[in-house]
């Protein structure tokens, strides 16, 4: 057995960057999918996701080039390409344009202060779009905490975590194994609904795990029982072989600021300590296509059979 994994990149929605990492007027290079892309909001504010090399003479647009009225421009040559398709509007030196000019756009969704761009191997439009999440923006809840890591495995693998019931007790050391069912998988959504037993400052109680998947790039968590809490995961592919991991936390504001940020420095440092706990498992192990599964496992199958959905064979 090798580290190779038997499936390819998913099709997704998928994180490239928080709305406030990128201005107006701004670009930057990105790397995901084994692309190289450019990130970039145009004048008008809105974000968008190219391909990186000018089809003129390859050079990477975003090392030196700018956005511009027009839309973006190469450094090379100074060629213009339209922000709405990539078309190129503007050739300095020529009256002529090529009617193949053009860098190719990706899908773009900017939703709950995250830029998201569509990836699919075959250029296939999106087929689901991403929900605003009431939370976001809701006075009632606190700023989001942000953390993010460089994970070398696959989306499908860090998503099986999700329905493994019994590793929250062995790897995370939770009071009891949880029980995990995956309640609803209505096409591309998935919902999983987690229960088990936690510690709090008057002994152990309820707690309830709510998690919703948007394909396999894009998520959020519930937690009820103590404090009302939110994840917004959201993993991004690399390349073959590491995943962009992104956790964004907010929790329900308490009776009083002190105790809220008390609360949310604890809960956010649980996150981070079960993620880190997580990791080098992932990174060393290997996928068995056909693992031996007993009573307890939690619905691992079903979980695949719902990823199997983003695969291009």
């Amino acid at each position: 057995m090798d580290r190779e994994f038997p499936f390819p990149l998913p099709f997704s929605w998928y994180q490239v960057a928080y709305s406030d990492e990128i201005g107006v007027g701004e670009l930057r290079p990105i790397h995901y999918f084994g692309r190289e892309l450019v990130l970039f909001r145009d004048m008008a504010g809105t974000a968008r996701v190219f391909d990186a090399f000018c089809p003129h003479l390859g050079a990477h647009i975003g090392y030196g080039g700018e956005v511009t009225e027009q839309g973006l421009r190469c450094p090379f040559h100074h060629w213009s390409f339209s922000p709405e398709d990539g078309r190129c509007v503007d050739i300095p030196y020529c009256k002529r344009i090529p009617p193949k000019a053009a860098v190719e756009p990706l899908p773009v969704c900017e939703k709950n202060g995250i830029i998201m761009a569509w990836y699919h191997p075959l250029g296939e439009p999106p087929e689901w779009e991403i929900p605003d999440l009431p939370e976001y923006g809701d006075p009632a809840w606190t700023e989001w905490t942000r953390r993010d890591w460089m994970v070398k495995s696959r989306n499908q693998e860090l998503a099986e975590n999700t329905v493994d019931a019994a590793h929250f007790f062995y790897v995370h050391g939770t009071k009891n194994i949880a029980t995990t069912d995956i309640v609803e998988s209505d096409g591309y959504f998935l919902n999983v609904l987690c229960q088990s037993r936690v510690d709090t400052s008057k002994g152990e109680a309820d707690g309830k795990i709510d998690i919703h998947a948007y394909g396999l790039g894009f998520g959020c968590t519930r937690f009820k029982g103590v404090v009302e809490t939110l994840v917004m995961t959201s993993g991004t592919p690399v390349d073959d072989e590491y995943v962009h991991m992104h956790l964004s936390c907010a929790l329900r504001k308490l009776e009083d600021e002190s105790t809220t940020s008390g609360v949310g420095k604890a809960f956010v440092g649980e996150i981070e300590r079960q993620f880190s706990q997580d990791i080098p498992i992932w990174e060393n192990k290997v996928h068995l296509e056909k693992p031996i599964l007993c009573d307890g496992d939690g619905p691992i199958g079903d979980l695949r059979r719902w990823a199997s959905k983003f695969y291009v064979d």
